[in-house]
């Protein structure tokens, strides 16, 4: 059983990824790692915390010359920032602490400070902010980079790519090679596969940037690769599109989830939107006409491609405070501002790639099992024997 877990505040000494259940012998590419953290660190729009932070993962346990061996995985990454916050937010308390701490008292419409505050009466939303902040997806692009690894193996990617930011929107499908090719990219300040919608999506955040205000956005994360089978239809919470759907909403900001083209698929006809079958007697598989179901039929991969978007709400914190209530006077004030992003729909991106490929990893593992990567992979083509032969 594939489980991971994450630990660490946004201004503290560090964030904590722990992942278990991963078999014996996958291969852990540590330039791939960090090429995943730097990822999540690009984009137009992000604040001036990515020039502070160099996201790099300090591996603990579970990885012994260069490859896993079986126990649970413990990963170190490093808040760079925690110089300017070590008095602020230290361990131990001290006499006169109390004087350096940067409280939060006004709450900002949006984000978790106020529920927060109240669920676990805190008359200081300061370490609230510091756990739902979505400096934490580090952890996850972490975690999701060794089951990455893992599913490579087999010959399964998963990549992400801007549709939408603000006003500005993608109208067409984009096709694999130029997800490939965008993500291949660094320089795209928007990981968008259209020039000319990415030039407008830049417009679009300079725009909020100069109003003080901020901008969301829709991501898409395809995964290509993946056998018909994993999932379930047989109970509600094992169904593979529920899991994945949960996964992606966990993101910060994310306020919606579609797979395929869901949410066309509800204004229209039955007709139009099934995706008829085939059989290739070449490839000795089945195969659609189209993809608008996303990859998954009943909770259950169908061998096509994986496509679920996730919609990101504009980021709570902004230059241009909207009003809120004092969590101690109870007067009306002006939210807190803390430095931040005006703009996060491609690091959104790469954080969906890593909870996709974590939901599936694990899907993967129950399919297949084993204790080590030869088991799983004798395991794996055994499976596509069975699908030849069907």
């Amino acid at each position: 059983m594939l489980r991971f877990v994450t630990a660490g505040e946004s201004h503290g000494q560090a964030l904590v990824a722990w992942i278990s259940g991963l078999p014996a012998g996958v291969p852990v590419d540590m330039e791939f790692i960090s090429r995943e953290l730097h990822r999540r660190q690009l984009g137009h729009g992000r604040g001036a915390r990515q020039r502070i932070e160099k996201d790099q993962a300090d591996i603990l346990a579970g990885v012994r010359h260069g490859k896993t061996i079986g126990a649970p995985i413990a990963m170190r990454l490093e808040n760079r920032d925690w110089k300017n916050w070590e008095k602020a937010l230290p361990v131990e308390d001290s006499e006169g602490a109390e004087d350096a701490q940067r409280r939060l008292t006004a709450p900002r419409p949006g984000h978790a400070d106020l529920a927060g505050s109240q669920k676990f009466n805190f008359h200081d939303a300061r370490y609230i902010l510091e756990r739902a902040s979505a400096r934490e997806t580090v952890a996850r692009v972490a975690a999701g980079a060794l089951a990455k690894l893992l599913l490579r193996e087999f010959g399964v990617t998963i990549l992400s790519h801007s549709v939408a930011v603000g006003h500005f929107q993608l109208e067409r499908a984009a096709t694999w090679e130029e997800i490939v090719s965008i993500c291949d990219n660094l320089e795209s300040p928007l990981r968008c596969v259209d020039p000319e919608i990415e030039a407008k999506m830049v417009a679009e955040v300079d725009k909020v940037l100069r109003a003080g205000d901020s901008v969301g956005g829709i991501f898409e994360v395809v995964a290509r690769g993946l056998p018909p089978g994993l999932g379930t239809h047989v109970q509600w919470d094992e169904k593979l599109d529920a899991r994945l759907a949960q996964a992606v909403m966990s993101i910060q900001a994310v306020k919606a989830v579609e797979l395929g083209t869901g949410v066309t698929n509800a204004g229209s006809f039955g007709s139009e939107v099934q995706d008829e079958i085939f059989y290739d007697g070449s490839l000795k598989r089945f195969g659609r006409s189209s993809n608008r179901a996303g990859g998954l039929e009943g909770g259950i991969t169908n061998g096509q491609d994986v496509v679920i978007r996730g919609y990101l709400k504009p980021i709570s914190t902004l230059r241009r405070a909207l009003m809120t209530a004092d969590l101690n006077t109870k007067e009306v004030v002006k939210a807190a501002y803390e430095r931040s992003d005006v703009c996060v729909v491609p690091a959104g991106g790469v954080a969906g790639e890593a909870m996709v490929a974590i939901v599936f990893a694990g899907a993967f593992l129950e399919k297949f099992g084993g204790d080590s990567l030869e088991e799983t992979r004798r395991n794996f083509d055994g499976y596509q024997r069975q699908l030849d032969n069907f």
